[in-house]
């Protein structure tokens, strides 16, 4: 999901400086000094720009900083910062490693650690600390310097420089070479939750060739693990495959949300909760029975109840008899023509992109084809191979208008509020025009939003709207008048019809 800061950004503070305090320079003479940016000014022999005469100046307002610049342009100073500790950092190690080397390579080893126990002294953190910020330094100013330099120029954050190295280096370096440039876009481009995402799904494209044997690979280390916790509590890990994790957790969360009151009407517009209590076709379950008392257990709480139940007696005779209807939905996209290709190398050769599921990203051909065979608790979403145009929604499992709700989560992916990373599964289906108003049910008129963000945009002061010919991207505008433009994952195509067909009265797509 994109998010784009469109307008309504105050001046920065260093616009009201003079201009030479700004570039450090002084002018020798009046020929040498800028131009005014107001018409006709006279030179300026101190160098300050210019002097403008009272008439020029008469209804000039000089620009304020409101509060949200005020911090902004702090987090803006933090990131310059972080980028001048990054190479002071890496100079420290270098010096020290030139010194080491007239007594020998041997040495090397004891240098790095010196330097690292010497950091962390200094900086009061830990010698692990201390390591991960010399690693992070070396990264970024030998092996993406251009990520330093955004950084440099506060276009990134030092969390988005550190999901980068983090990711990046974890890939093959021909496809770190590779990937770099839009890595740096994409941070410039994102929130960090965002781009996190969006990283690694384009780190797992560009692998995507051999997804299918480090896929089989990793799935021999399966395994339960449980680690003691304290206050006679412990964790009980799973390492699963990703897609049937994925289904664990959804159908736990519909199962709790039954519980503890969470549903959703039968149009899929959530009453109470976040997200539709989905029976085994799909639709809504309807409210759950206001017979017993009220639960005071959090969602949390539930799902780890049942998953409990579940696992030690096999039986939910002391839960809603409804809940035994849930079952885990999971929406897989699949380019239709990848569909032919025998495994993943002969399809990556082919040009067609990987399959992916919903919050997971790209899966291995065979997962996708298994999950693409039948089985009515999957949503098979089939795309034109050049355009990713939708094809077909699978519609056998579920009455209208559930096929619309899948189609409206499908496309974003995540709550369409800015940087929010609530799966769509998780939230609302909010109308963007209220239906008492004249809005239509309808794609164009749709969004999914949490309970958060969607009780903010009625009551919150901002003002959403859908752009048209956008393909469902929203525009955020706050109550300070910045406008954020939110992109689904998955925007669908728009139509325009041709001027023959426009003079000929046919307006609709061809088909």
């Amino acid at each position: 999901m994109r998010v784009d800061r469109v307008e309504g950004s105050a001046p920065k503070s260093e616009d009201l400086q003079p201009r030479r305090a700004r570039d450090g320079e002084a002018t020798a003479n009046a020929d040498d000094s800028p131009t005014c940016d107001l018409p006709d000014a006279p030179p300026d022999p101190e160098g300050w720009g210019c002097v403008p005469d009272a008439a020029e100046l008469a209804g000039w307002v000089p620009p304020v900083p409101d509060d949200v610049e005020l911090v902004t342009e702090v987090a803006g100073m933090m990131a310059v910062f972080a980028a001048e500790q990054f190479a002071r950092v890496d100079g420290l190690r270098r010096t020290a490693l030139a010194d080491a080397g007239r007594y020998g390579d041997g040495v090397a080893g004891i240098a790095e650690r010196s330097v690292r126990l010497e950091l962390a002294a200094a900086l009061r953190t830990t010698e692990h600390a201390a390591g991960m910020l010399l690693a992070r330094a070396e990264a970024l100013v030998h092996r993406y310097p251009a990520a330093l330099d955004s950084l440099g120029r506060a276009g990134i954050t030092e969390r988005h420089a550190q999901v980068l190295v983090e990711l990046l280096d974890a890939a093959t370096p021909v496809v770190r070479e590779r990937l770099v440039p839009r890595a740096v876009e994409l941070a410039e481009e994102l929130p960090v939750g965002s781009f996190r995402r969006a990283l690694r799904r384009l780190i797992e494209t560009e692998q995507s060739a051999t997804l299918t044997q480090r896929h089989e690979h990793a799935l021999t280390q399966r395994r339960i693990a449980v680690e003691p916790a304290g206050d006679g509590m412990a964790w009980l890990h799973a390492f699963l495959p990703a897609v049937e994790a994925h289904a664990i957790h959804s159908r736990l969360t519909a199962m709790a949300k039954t519980i503890t009151g969470r549903h959703a009407t039968a149009n899929g517009d959530s009453v109470s909760g976040t997200d539709a209590t989905l029976g085994a076709d799909g639709d809504a379950l309807g409210a759950p029975s206001d017979s017993g008392p009220a639960e005071s257990r959090t969602l949390d709480q539930v799902r780890a109840d049942i998953l409990g139940d579940l696992l030690i007696e096999g039986a939910m005779a002391a839960h809603p008899a409804e809940m035994s209807r849930i079952r885990a939905t999971v929406a897989v996209t699949v380019p239709a023509l990848a569909l032919l290709a025998e495994d993943d190398s002969d399809r990556h050769a082919q040009g067609h992109a990987p399959a992916t599921v919903e919050g997971i990203g790209p899966v291995p051909l065979p997962v996708a084809k298994a999950l693409c065979g039948g089985d009515p608790s999957w949503m098979r979403v089939l795309t034109h191979p050049e355009t990713g145009i939708v094809l077909s929604v699978g519609r056998t499992q579920y009455r209208p208008p559930a096929p619309l709700r899948r189609l409206i989560r499908w496309r974003a992916e995540r709550c369409m509020a800015p940087g929010c990373t609530i799966p769509a599964h998780r939230c609302e289906i909010d109308h963007n025009i209220a239906w008492e108003h004249g809005g239509h049910t309808a794609l164009t008129n749709h969004a999914p939003l949490c309970t958060g963000h969607h009780t903010l945009k009625h009551h919150g002061g901002w003002i959403v709207e859908h752009l048209p010919d956008r393909g469902g991207a929203l525009q955020w505008t706050s109550p300070t008048g910045r406008q954020y433009i939110v992109t689904p994952e998955r925007p669908t195509p728009t139509f325009q019809p041709t001027k023959s067909a426009w003079h000929a009265g046919h307006t609709d797509a061809p088909f």
